[in-house]
Formats: C-alpha cells, sequence, structure tokens
C-alpha cells in the first residue's frame, strides 16, 4: 500500500495521471471537510475539479456514484482511524494498569524480602532492579 495523499511519492503520481488526478481530488475532499458537512465537501471538490480538468470525464459521466462512493470511503477511513486512536488509547491504559500491577507486586516482594532479613542488594538481585530503587521503597 503506497501513500498517495498530499506530497508523498510525487514520482508515482507524475507517472499516472489518472492516480495524480484521485489525489488531487481526494485532497479536496479532506481540505473541505474540515469546514463543511462530509456530502457538501464532496459536491464542491467534484464541481471545482471538473470545472479544473481534473477527472472530468469520468466525473462528469459518474457523478452520482463518485459522489456516493467518497461519501462512503471517507466515512470508512474515518471510522478506521477512530477505531485504531481507541485501540491505541486502550492498548496505553492496559500498559499503564499492568505496570501498576506489577510495581504495586514487586513493592511487596521488596517488603517481604526486607522482613525475610534479605539485605537491599540481595533484594535487588533477586527482583531485578537497582539497589537504589530497593532502598527508596524501603524508606
Amino acid at each position: 500500500m503506497l501513500n498517495i495523499n498530499g506530497t508523498h511519492n510525487q514520482n508515482l503520481k507524475e507517472a499516472c495521471r489518472t492516480l495524480k488526478e484521485y489525489a488531487i481530488y481526494t485532497d479536496k475532499i479532506r481540505k473541505y471537510a474540515e469546514e463543511m458537512s462530509l456530502e457538501d465537501a464532496v459536491e464542491r471538490a467534484i464541481c471545482e475539479c471538473i470545472k479544473e480538468g481534473v477527472l472530468k470525464e469520468f466525473l462528469e459521466k459518474h457523478r452520482a456514484e463518485a459522489k456516493a462512493m467518497s461519501i462512503f470511503e471517507y466515512d470508512q477511513e474515518k471510522h478506521i482511524r477512530m477505531e485504531r486512536e481507541e485501540a491505541w488509547e486502550e492498548g496505553r491504559r492496559e500498559g499503564r494498569e499492568s505496570g501498576l500491577r506489577e510495581g504495586e507486586e514487586n513493592t511487596k516482594r521488596i517488603f517481604k524480602l526486607a522482613q525475610a532479613g534479605k539485605t537491599p542488594k540481595e533484594i535487588a538481585e533477586i527482583c531485578e532492579v537497582s539497589v537504589e530503587k530497593v532502598q527508596h521503597i524501603l524508606e
């Protein structure tokens, strides 16, 4: 999969006019969707592209299908991006929770070893942490 948005893969877009024009069309939709409804953004992009000769013949012949497909693709892209962001946040949250549980378990273990008479150096070796960390926890 190659990214053809914005300035990405310019050589490829220069080699294929249709691909270049499609990238221009989708860039327009993204830009306008930031300031208006998606449906209006797609309509504006279609009108501008036809006026500028970008995908002109295709958009004139298949305007309704292009509009419907563009709205569907943009919504799908947005949905996938949102799912990805939610998954990252869930992973970060789980990582923090796991790290806290791990830290609590390690702290309990350090106290038990200290109560059993182990030195901070011995505890550090057993728990695979620094002596400074052991001393900090025991203070």
